[in-house]
């Protein structure tokens, strides 16, 4: 279940970084402090969202 997680993990954590920076970058905040931001928001945001998908699926 682990290895399920963390290979949805990557995917989740790529996607929501990708959609956050390109929504700073649409909304013209292009400094680093903001990307920044928005990659670890991400990266933060995809871990319970991949635990609770990997439970979902493992049922």
């Amino acid at each position: 279940m682990y290895r399920l997680a963390s290979i949805l993990y990557l995917l989740i954590a790529t996607t929501l970084t990708g959609n956050f920076i390109v929504i700073c970058l649409t909304f013209g905040f292009g400094s680093s402090l903001v990307l920044s931001l928005a990659t670890a928001t991400g990266a933060l945001l995809a871990a319970p969202l991949a635990w609770i998908l990997t439970q979902e699926l493992a049922r």
